[in-house]
This record gives structure tokens, C-alpha cells and sequence, in this order.
């Protein structure tokens, strides 16, 4: 386990307005061990600025440009060339609280520019309904950044809502990820803490929905025939997926939260059911059991589980040449577990293979366009932290 610590970090300021910023400087944050041994390897870390609860990171593709939603509401986004901060208007009115707020932010790499506008963004958020109920949805507007520290959403309209709503704070999901053709969305949907509904294709909780990238059902969908949200529906018995990406094949993962243990990393098919609530490595939060996977249950089975857990936050497979020993690999952010989580994946297995220790919650994490690895901290003063080599 390699350890970051807090005393190793260094600061790089954030601009406001018209504010310039000298360059930042990276501190040593490998052990002493790791540096001595391997000098090339070792793992600098540089603060960026913090933010309140940080839930999402993502460049805009083309760009340096780092953009944070914060799960109360609003966005900002880091020029991580200069450290300038701004603010984005536009956004959308969110149903705050409990696991609920602010969500994901999603591009379209087929648009990268090194200029903002006329840019399609997509979110997500939490929405409220009728009767003390609620449910995730996604939308899709137009970004322009017509200033140094300020852009705009035009447009927003949600193209996707969690179906149905109901009553609670747990379990949204709604992460985004669209397929390498950028011919669909996948979206994830999880079960609410309702449990059952995710064995239930009536509606879309605790599963993956794929979509055209207005929001329609995609055709090819495994249930398609069937109409109404059901046709939505790529796979099932999902319980809250934090994190969904492709790896380098083309193959879709997600990792999600089992109940008390069981933590999950799934490579994701067509018309595939993973179990919840009838099958999992761990047990209910009451002490009750769940029984475990067998080999003829019936349902996928993930390619890791965690017990203890590690609660993750988000997930990506990194692809660049900075930590080239990593590439391929998926990086996972930790929140309980205080720790980005490295797997190796071979084909269809999967391994865990490393932890960088951290001293707080690992909300999100993504890669800069230079191969740096990008993570935000969970809580009211999250920092958001750039690693490099």
C-alpha cells in the first residue's frame, strides 16, 4: 500500500477573476521507501482547491478544463493550466439530502475543442415528485464559457427519469458513461434501498439502462419488446453502481456498494442479472443473511467482491502513458476504504493489485489529458488533489 500523506501535499492556489497564479509545485508523497527504490515511480500529489462535497470530476474533452459539481447544487470548474476558478449557471433546481443532490457530468469526446462553446453537456441530478418522493434523472443542455470565470448550460432538458419515485434518500446511482461509438448512453440506476424492485423489470431500479443519446430506449435493448421502461433495461439486479467505464477492449464495468460486505466489480452484459437482493457476499445491515453465489444460482457473478468494503465512489480504466504501469488498469476511488483502489484486469478476471492510501473519503476520480490522475475528497471541504509522476 503506498501512502499519501497530508504533510507531503502541496498547495497550488486557486485564481478568481482576473487573478494570475505562479505554477504549482508538486511535493513527494510516495514513502521514503518508494522514492529511494524507485525515484521514477514515485507519486506526487498537488492540491487544486477544495469544494463543497465535491460528487462528480470530468475534463471537457479537448481541454484542461476540470469541472466539479457539488452535491448541494451548484458547479465550478478549474483551468488547470492557470488554477483559475469559475462558476457554471444554468444548472438545474436538485432535491438535496440523505445520498441525494447534485450528480454526475458527462461530454462527449467527439466534440473535443480546445474551446468551450456550443459544447453538449449532460447531468444528473435528484429530482423531487409528488408525496414525499423523489428519483434520479438526466439532462442534456448546451455549455458556453464566454468568460474566463464563468460558463453557462442553455437549454437543459432532462432526457431521462429513474422510474417510478419514491420515498427515501439512498441508493440514486446515476452515473453516466456513453458507449466508445458514442451511439448510447449507459446509465446507472440503483434499487433506492428498496431491494426487490431490482429483480422486478417493470421499472428501472438497481439496473443499467442503455439509451440513445436523446434519451429514447435503444434499439437492440434485451427487452425492447416489451415497451414502456422496460425496454430501457441492459441489465438487472443492481444495488447502488458509484462507478461505470469501459475498459480498454470496449467491455463495460461497474462497481458498486454491496449491503454489510460484498462490494462488487462486475463486467456488464447484455440481459444480465447480478443477484441483488437474492444473492451477495455480504449480509443485510441487521445482521440478516444473504445467501452467497453459487455456481448453477443462475445470476453473473462479480469478477471481485469486498468484505471488508471498500465503498466505492466512482471508477475509471486509465489509459495514459504517465503511470504506464497502471494503464489498462481500473482505478478505483474509496470512500470508507480512504484509498484509490487499483485492479488489473486479464480478459473476463479481475484482481486487486494496489491501494494509495489516502487520509480522507475518494469521492470521484478522473485523468487529466496529460495522463494525470485526478481525485476529489468526499465532504463539505473536499479537496480535489492532482497526482502525478
Amino acid at each position: 500500500m503506498t501512502k499519501l500523506s497530508k504533510t507531503s501535499i502541496a498547495i497550488f492556489p486557486i485564481c478568481l477573476a482576473l487573478a494570475s497564479c505562479a505554477p504549482p509545485k508538486s511535493g513527494d508523497s510516495a514513502s521514503a521507501a518508494d522514492s529511494a527504490d524507485n525515484p521514477d515511480t514515485a507519486i506526487q500529489i498537488t492540491e487544486m482547491g477544495s469544494f463543497d462535497r465535491p460528487w462528480a470530476i470530468e475534463f471537457a474533452p479537448g481541454t484542461g478544463v476540470l469541472f466539479v459539481t457539488e452535491k448541494e447544487g451548484s458547479m465550478k470548474f478549474i483551468d488547470t493550466a492557470s488554477g483559475r476558478m469559475g462558476t457554471v449557471s444554468g444548472v438545474p433546481e436538485v432535491d438535496y439530502g440523505g445520498q441525494g443532490g447534485f450528480g454526475d457530468v458527462a461530454f462527449l469526446e467527439s466534440e473535443a475543442s480546445a474551446v468551450l462553446e456550443n459544447r453538449t453537456i449532460y447531468l444528473s441530478w435528484v429530482e423531487a415528485g409528488e408525496g414525499d418522493t423523489r428519483g434520479a434523472v438526466v439532462g442534456r443542455g448546451m455549455l458556453t464559457c464566454g468568460e474566463a470565470d464563468a460558463c453557462a448550460i442553455e437549454g437543459l432538458e432532462v432526457v431521462w427519469r429513474q422510474a417510478p419515485k419514491v420515498t427515501g434518500r439512498g441508493h440514486y446511482s446515476h452515473r453516466i458513461t456513453f458507449s466508445p461509438d458514442e451511439s448510447h448512453m449507459f446509465i446507472a440506476s440503483g434499487d433506492r434501498q428498496k431491494l426487490d424492485p431490482a429483480q422486478d423489470n417493470r421499472n428501472t431500479l438497481g439496473t443499467i439502462v442503455r439509451l440513445d443519446l436523446d434519451g429514447s430506449p435503444a434499439a437492440g435493448n434485451p427487452f425492447a419488446s416489451e415497451g414502456g421502461v422496460t425496454a430501457e433495461i441492459w441489465s438487472t439486479g443492481h444495488r447502488n453502481i458509484l462507478g461505470l467505464d469501459w475498459d480498454m477492449q470496449g467491455n463495460l464495468w461497474d462497481v458498486e456498494h454491496g449491503p454489510a460486505g460484498g462490494d462488487e466489480l462486475n463486467l456488464v452484459m447484455r440481459g444480465a442479472n447480478y443477484g441483488w437482493p437474492r444473492r451477495s457476499y455480504g449480509n443485510h445491515y441487521n445482521g440478516d443473511p444473504i445467501a452467497d453465489h453459487s455456481a448453477d444460482d443462475g445470476f453473473m457473478k462479480p469478477a471481485v467482491h469486498w468484505t471488508p468494503v471498500i465503498a466505492p465512489g466512482d471508477m475509471l480504466f486509465y489509459t495514459g502513458d504517465m503511470f504506464a504501469d497502471w494503464q489498462g488498469d481500473a482505478l478505483i476511488a474509496g470512500l470508507s476504504s480512504q484509498a484509490l483502489v487499483r485492479v488489473t484486469i486479464d480478459g473476463e478476471a479481475a484482481q486487486e493489485a494496489e491501494r494509495i492510501d489516502f487520509d480522507e473519503r475518494i469521492r470521484s476520480v478522473a485523468q487529466g489529458p496529460d495522463g494525470t490522475i485526478w481525485v476529489a475528497e468526499d465532504g463539505p471541504e473536499g479537496r480535489v488533489l492532482r497526482l502525478s509522476r
